[in-house]
């Protein structure tokens, strides 16, 4: 099992964030290669990302379940990858800061089964504190874009700034092979 928490800060206040973060599709959204993000209930969604690596091209579906919303300032989560031996979990944490600053805690573990654990464990160690900063930043940005950054709601249409890098294609690349560098 590997693990790491990340902080960051986020110019808006508590409640506003709370608007977004309670969205589920917010959050599946800053996924690079979503294709499809079905609610299944109030806890429960899939997934359906379709990840790349080098020539390959393969569609990843994900069950993520809420195990607990505490809003304002809490989520608790678990996922699954199917038919793949992947599963964690995590947890999205906010302090006020301010009327109109948090700092956002977010958490993450993911755990492998079957005789490759080992291996990917020891090459995804240092690869997940960097993507869960670079997801909790892409959180902030996503929360950032929609409020202006002290609240004021953003209006429709302007972008969406987004990280380079997502957790499945670091599960891929972990699991079946880095792409060969010429």
């Amino acid at each position: 099992m590997i693990e790491t928490t990340q902080s960051v800060p986020v110019a808006v206040g508590i409640d506003r964030v709370w608007a977004y973060v309670r969205d589920i599709r917010r959050w599946a959204e800053l996924m690079p290669g979503l294709q499809d993000c079905e609610i299944l209930g109030d806890d429960d969604s899939r997934w359906v990302l379709k990840v790349g690596v080098g020539g390959l091209v393969r569609t990843v579906r994900v069950d993520v379940h809420v195990d607990r919303w505490a809003g304002p300032g809490s989520v608790l989560f678990s996922f699954k990858l199917q038919g793949d031996p992947v599963k964690g979990g995590g947890s999205y944490h906010a302090v006020a800061t301010g009327p109109d600053a948090i700092t956002m805690n977010l958490s993450l573990r993911v755990e492998g089964s079957g005789p490759m654990a080992p291996m990917w464990e020891a090459m995804g160690g240092p690869l997940l504190p960097r993507f869960a900063l670079a997801f909790a930043e892409q959180l902030a940005e996503g929360i950032e874009d929609e409020y202006g950054g002290n609240g004021a709601r953003v209006p429709a249409g302007q972008p969406a700034r987004r990280a380079p890098f997502a957790l499945l294609i670091w599960l891929w690349r972990a699991l079946f092979g880095r792409r060969r560098q010429a």
